[in-house]
């Protein structure tokens, strides 16, 4: 039996996940024609192995035609240089500014969850992808709409910031499979604290859609005072409630094979990694 063990000492993000998986040894050529079944263009896929605090491991991160932040959840938020619109409670719609002066108006380039799951229902990918990628979606959605106080069917990404979700979450799936673990275990998660910056204001960290999302759940989160900054993102925090089977250390009866690391985007003071480990069962 093959276990997937998650010692998330700083966090977890789709892009970290997936990285951590590519430094296991998920080949990349067959990742991204797993991932190509999606059958959604627009993005490019790029996976390096670099070394931070003088340990090597992966970085993969999703190329976009425009530049996004990503996993910043459902409800649109600003880029200091580029405004994206705002669908409001009422339905209506209004123009936009980019940081070329150009305009354009907004009502066609958001998608909704429901949009988001026909994109995964029509696609080629497998049905434990779809079911799984659906899975997130709805979590973070839910956690969206209840933070935000809209009805489930409100809650939207813009559509290039959809992208980005889309192939990140589908891609920790298509991962995941290629790996071919039986369960999944996880450390506790670290985050960070204090507030971030975002285009609507200060947000608290646990940012508010991955503390929804613990409601109901036994997820066991320490916070590091020394980290002023988010280390558990919607997206990262979907995909733990989605697979992990367990919470503990690594279990007696289980031998380490492999050991990776996924990088994530930010530069804190510590190593900013998922570490993951594959295990197998001692016989």
């Amino acid at each position: 039996m093959r276990t997937l063990y998650l010692d998330a000492f700083s966090g977890i993000s789709g892009d970290m996940f997936i990285g951590a998986l590519l430094d296991l040894g998920v080949d990349f050529k067959q990742f991204e024609t797993e991932l190509a079944k999606l059958n959604v263009p627009g993005y490019h896929l790029h996976a390096e192995r670099i070394a931070k605090s003088s340990i090597y491991g992966t970085d993969f991160d999703v190329h976009l035609p425009e530049a996004m932040h990503k996993d910043e959840g459902f409800i649109e938020t600003t880029p200091a240089q580029h405004q994206h619109p705002h669908t409001h409670a009422t339905g209506h719609a209004h123009t936009h500014q980019h940081a070329n002066g150009h305009t354009h108006s907004h009502g066609d380039d958001v998608r909704h969850l429901k949009d988001i799951e026909a994109i995964i229902d029509h696609s080629d990918l497998s049905d434990y992808v779809k079911t799984n990628a659906k899975q997130v979606f709805t979590e973070i959605a839910q956690s969206e709409a209840v933070v935000h106080d809209l009805p489930l069917s409100d809650v939207h990404f813009h559509e290039v910031g959809a992208l980005d979700s889309i192939v990140d979450i589908v891609g920790a799936f298509v991962a995941l499979e290629l790996l071919a673990v039986d369960q999944v275990y996880s450390s506790e998660l670290t985050d960070g604290s204090g507030f971030i910056k975002v285009a609507h204001g200060m947000m608290p960290v646990p940012v508010p859609a991955v503390m929804q999302m613990r409601v109901g759940s036994a997820i066991p989160i320490k916070q590091n005072p020394d980290l002023q900054t988010e280390l558990i993102t919607p997206t990262g925090m979907g995909i733990v409630k989605t697979i992990v089977d367990q919470f503990c250390p690594i279990p007696d009866d289980q031998t380490i094979i492999k050991v990776g690391y996924g990088f994530g985007n930010r530069e804190t003071p510590q190593l900013n990694a998922l570490r993951v480990m594959l295990c197998e069962k001692k016989n």
